[in-house]
C-alpha cells in the first residue's frame, strides 16, 4: 500500500509539472507562485536539515533505525515535507491550468493524508513517544490542521 501511495503521488506531482511546464517555459510564472514555490524548497531544506536524508523513508513505513525528530519544523508539525509538496503543487497549480490543476491538487492532499495516516500508526509502534507528540503537534499547518 506504502508503495502505490508513493508512485500515485509522484504521479500526480508530474501531471500537475506537466500542466505548468508550458507557462514556466514562457516565463509567465505569477509572483504568489513563485513566492510558493521558494517557500516550499524553503520547508524542504529546513527539514532535510533537521531529519537528514538517512533517517526517513519515502514510502510511509519508518525505517527501522530511524530516530524521531521534534527540532525544527517537526516541532510544529508532523509532516513537513507533505507540506512542502503542497505548497510546491500549490504554485504549479496556480501557473498552470486552473481547474484540472485544483482537481490533481485536492488528490494529491487526499494522498498525503492516507499517506501520513499509515505512517503515523507505524511511528506510534516504533516510537513509544511519538502518541505525545502527536497531541502538541499538527499534521500539515501549525496550530490548524
Amino acid at each position: 500500500m506504502g508503495f502505490f501511495l508513493v508512485a500515485l503521488q509522484f504521479s500526480l506531482l508530474l501531471l500537475l509539472a506537466n500542466l505548468a511546464a508550458p507557462n514556466v517555459a514562457q516565463g509567465q510564472i505569477p509572483a504568489g507562485a513563485l513566492l510558493l514555490a521558494l517557500s516550499s524548497l524553503a520547508l524542504m531544506g529546513w527539514t532535510l536539515m533537521h531529519n537528514r536524508i538517512g533517517n526517513f523513508n519515502f514510502r510511509p513505513m519508518p525505517k527501522p533505525e530511524g530516530q524521531l525528530i521534534t527540532s525544527g519544523p517537526y516541532r510544529w508539525i508532523r509532516h513537513p515535507m507533505y507540506t512542502a509538496a503542497l505548497l510546491g503543487a500549490s504554485a504549479m497549480v496556480w501557473t498552470g491550468n486552473l481547474l484540472p490543476g485544483l482537481l490533481l491538487w485536492f488528490a494529491l492532499a487526499n494522498v498525503l493524508l492516507l499517506k501520513c495516516r499509515l505512517e503515523e500508526r507505524w511511528m506510534i509502534l516504533q516510537h513509544p513517544d511519538y502518541a505525545n507528540y502527536v497531541l502538541r503537534t499538527k499534521r500539515f499547518i501549525p496550530g490548524l490542521i
